[in-house]
């Protein structure tokens, strides 16, 4: 059996997905990133390849294909790819029924369109500001002295929305910081949140031609209030993947890798 690779240097996670040469994954890994992208792509690595049985090393995989921000850092990869296509690749194979993303990263924020055979056909990035990014939630949650898990689910509970007019995470967490202070309902103020990223990313969305539906990638996918906050500004569904949502670029990275290995080999 051959095995084929995709390793996601991200800036606040690392991931890595190891394919059998039928595409089944075999191996999944998911770590906080260390300053130095080279040692989180070799932890990653080493971990995935660890719950791979007759596989010693990612020097033995087949293929090997590094993506996200530290993708030129990812120890013997063939070659690398931006996060973007490797997000189209992943979303297309985990459900092919999906043509748009909004991919949600640590420092920036992208809406992708996909064509049907899973390579980009569009695509627009906010790099330019972490409001709405996992940084940006991650301080957030920091004003709320929360774990991000239940700051996501927080909003769920508002029956009104306190609106955040601060567009720069600085100023929007000392404004979040003084409406607590004022005593204003917690889960209302993190609404307002929920639903000023959600605006942020309409325009990604739209840029990205979603039409009826669309899906989330990166950590924030798992933000519940986010979800529904982006249905409620989008007015479309958002589809839930079946597989973790964070893996996606790592996961599509090493079904290019066992594409391309498979090719090699014939």
């Amino acid at each position: 059996m051959k095995y084929f690779g995709g390793c996601d240097v991200g800036s606040t996670y690392t991931k890595c997905v190891i394919l059998d040469e039928n595409g089944n994954i075999v191996a999944k890994v998911t770590n906080r990133s260390k300053i130095n992208p080279v040692a989180s792509a070799e932890i990653a690595l080493n971990d995935a390849v660890s719950q791979v049985e007759g596989l010693s090393s990612a020097e033995k995989l087949s293929y090997l294909i590094g993506t996200g921000y530290g993708r030129n850092k990812v120890p013997f990869a063939d070659e690398n790819i931006s996060e973007i296509s490797c997000h189209a690749m992943g979303v297309h194979v985990t459900n092919p029924d999906v043509k748009a993303i909004i991919d949600i990263g640590g420092q920036d924020v992208k809406g992708i369109s996909i064509d049907t055979d899973g390579t980009v056909k569009n695509f627009a990035m906010n790099d330019k500001c972490a409001a709405g990014t996992g940084r940006f939630y991650e301080a957030m949650a920091n004003a709320f002295e929360m774990s991000l898990p239940e700051f996501s689910r927080l909003s769920l509970e508002a029956k009104n929305t306190i609106p955040i007019t601060a567009q720069c995470t600085v100023f929007a967490e000392s404004e979040v910081i003084s409406l607590v202070g004022e005593g204003k309902p917690m889960d209302e103020i993190a609404a307002g949140i929920q639903l000023a990223v959600a605006k942020r990313c309409f325009v990604m969305a739209k840029k990205a031609g979603a039409t009826d539906s669309i899906t989330l990638t990166g950590g924030c996918a798992k933000n519940d209030g986010l979800k529904k906050a982006i249905e409620k500004v989008l007015k479309i569904k958002v589809v839930e993947l079946s597989t973790d949502p964070q893996l996606m670029g790592a996961l599509g990275a090493a079904e290019y890798a066992r594409q391309k290995g498979m090719a090699k080999e014939n």
